[in-house]
């Protein structure tokens, strides 16, 4: 006698469940000594914050100072990149040009490589004047294209905030 065996197609699959992979890449005070290594303070920016959220920005703003000289300016901010949240770490020099763009946590389970350097490195020398555009001026990755287009958008908002609201404000 020859006995067969039936396994539904798909048993096996039920089981696998798709986990988020939550890291913490750095940390904002690490951000801002990478961004600024001359700063000996970094000088958290209330009523420039108040002014900021009012424009529909960031969580926090720093100003990095080295004595009485005014560095620039760190922007922590948040994105959704297809359903969890990205925090990321924006440095302008005082000009308002982009120094650095670096992740600081990220909650997705794909779309990481925006993490990268060379992705992140696309934003350097942006200004509010300069076009920053997915698929345009800055290269999307496969994969991660919400997670592009999102931090894209932050980066393009926050240079909106400093061209209305920190540029104006004087260092002190």
């Amino acid at each position: 006698m020859h006995v067969r065996w039936l396994v539904p197609i798909g048993v096996g699959a039920s089981c696998v469940a798709h986990v988020a992979h939550a890291a913490q890449y750095m940390t904002i005070k690490q951000a801002q000594h990478a961004a600024f290594p001359a700063a000996t303070n970094f000088v958290l920016d209330g009523a420039t914050l108040e002014q900021a959220t009012a424009s529909g920005a960031a969580a926090k703003i720093w100003r990095a100072r080295n004595g009485e000289q005014h560095l620039g300016w760190i922007v922590e901010d948040r994105v959704i990149g297809k359903s969890e949240a990205i925090t990321y770490a924006l440095a302008l020099d005082a000009n308002g040009a982009v120094l650095s763009l670096e992740i600081l946590d990220y909650r997705e389970s794909h779309g990481g490589e925006i993490r990268l350097a060379p992705w992140r490195k696309q934003f350097v020398g942006k200004t509010a004047h300069d076009p920053v555009a997915l698929n345009q001026d800055i290269k999307n990755i496969s994969g991660a294209t919400l997670s592009c287009r999102h931090i894209t958008e932050g980066v393009q908002r926050l240079l909106q905030v400093y061209e209305r609201v920190l540029r104006v404000k004087v260092p002190g």
